[in-house]
């Protein structure tokens, strides 16, 4: 492992860990739905920055999924929440 990757794990492990702090305690859904964004965000740099050093392609259907997931998932969290709004 080159010392790039190390450096990139540090940071985005970092990064990770407050985006679970905020998870944890986020005050509302939307806070926690902005932070799980995040952290797949996260993970998808991670990963990206892995095809990119080591010059391959064999997880970008991983990224598609990961991205998919997201859009869906901030999708429903949306709806939810502007449902229970109009209920008011």
């Amino acid at each position: 492992m080159n010392a790039l990757m190390i450096v990139i794990y540090v940071i985005f492990g970092v990064a990770a860990l407050l985006t679970l702090w905020r998870i944890v305690i986020g005050p509302s859904i939307l806070d926690r739905a902005v932070a799980s964004d995040v952290l797949l965000t996260e993970v998808m740099c991670v990963l990206g920055a892995e095809m990119a050093i080591n010059h391959h392609t064999r997880t970008l259907p991983v990224l598609l999924i990961i991205a998919a997931v997201g859009v869906f998932g901030s999708i429903s969290i949306a709806r939810f929440v502007a449902r229970r709004d109009q209920g008011r």
